[in-house]
């Protein structure tokens, strides 16, 4: 268990990192340049930090945006620093069914293998409004556009492990802020009702999901036999563009809380150290928090709950592709 004094402090856990590790640290000598990964989300904030780590170690990595120029931007600044990076951009809207399903062809078009999937993007804090699909934005970016693409992924993973060998990884990025949800967890019956709306509380709906999904998905997959993993990490308190609806608020509240707050290579450091560090193989279904592995809410660890998101995901997005 990764306590507060160990937030603090940044004092390293059982795995030798902690709150004060950055992601070139977590990942110190780790080759890899036979990988490839796609990261959603991947041309800001702890994103772009991720993706440039990941091309650092030698890994291919495709950044999904729905902004093109920022991501192309962002491609430039890392290829800047590092000559021999590889690094695509493909276009993605997670509030869009419709764009998920064209970046997966589009993916699947280039006929590169897929080890690590790095589900990172996400909004937060949003005012009520739905997507252009009719589900509630923070769901059905966060969880619905997510849940979608790994969907669409998985055989292409699932091939990628079978003619190489290699462990295949799947990192969602959710949050501490899973524990401040919505009373039973999920709002199955009214989710895209704007009576009862709380934007605090959709957004810990949103990353309850996340590791709803990934605990669900691990399951499924163990029973399958397939070698590859899916885990759930919360990155920590950093102050990025994902603060844009709650800015004040939040530049006030890190004021008298900052020794609980990271910078972006922290920030970054518990995604690059689930998606490549050689200590975590094998590990599934796990939450960490810090590098090290944490305890989730009972809401997080109820199997019949991750089961009933699951069908429900799956009915919304057929819903949807009618």
């Amino acid at each position: 268990m990764v306590g507060i004094f160990s937030l603090v402090t940044g004092r390293p856990g059982p795995s030798g990192f902690g709150s004060a590790s950055t992601a070139e640290e977590v990942t110190q000598g780790i080759d890899g340049s036979n990988l490839t990964a796609i990261i959603t989300g991947g041309a800001s904030g702890i994103g772009l930090e991720t993706s440039r780590v990941l091309a650092l170690r030698g890994v291919h990595v495709i950044i999904g945006a729905r902004n093109l120029e920022a991501a192309n931007e962002a491609k430039r600044t890392i290829l800047a620093d590092i000559d021999t990076a590889r690094v695509d951009v493909l276009e993605l809207d997670l509030c869009s069914v419709k764009s998920i399903r064209a970046f997966s062809d589009n993916f699947i078009a280039l006929n590169l293998p897929l080890n690590i999937l790095i589900n990172n993007a996400g909004i937060m804090f949003c005012p009520f409004h739905l997507s252009q699909d009719g589900i509630e934005a923070q769901f059905a970016t966060n969880h619905i556009g997510h849940f979608l693409l790994t969907e669409l992924l998985l055989d292409k993973m699932k091939s990628t492990v079978k003619t190489s060998g290699v462990q295949g990884r799947i990192v969602n990025l959710s949050s501490i802020a899973h524990t401040h949800c919505y009373k039973n967890g999920i709002r199955f019956s009214n989710l895209n009702a704007k009576q009862g709306y709380n934007d605090k509380r959709a957004y810990g709906q949103s990353k309850l999901a996340n590791i709803l999904h990934a605990n669900e998905l691990s399951r499924r997959l163990q029973e399958e036999g397939v070698n590859i993993t899916v885990n759930s990490v919360h990155p920590g308190l950093i102050m990025t563009p994902l603060f844009k609806h709650t800015a004040v608020l939040m530049k006030f509240l890190k004021f008298f809380s900052f020794f609980l707050w990271k910078n972006v290579p922290q920030g970054a450091a518990t995604t690059c150290y689930v998606a490549l560090h050689p200590r975590l193989e094998g590990v599934t279904g796990k939450y960490f928090v810090d590098c090290n592995e944490m305890t989730p809410s009972s809401y997080a660890r109820d199997e019949a709950l991750a089961r009933e998101l699951w069908d429900f995901s799956n009915k919304l997005i057929n819903s949807v592709s009618k």
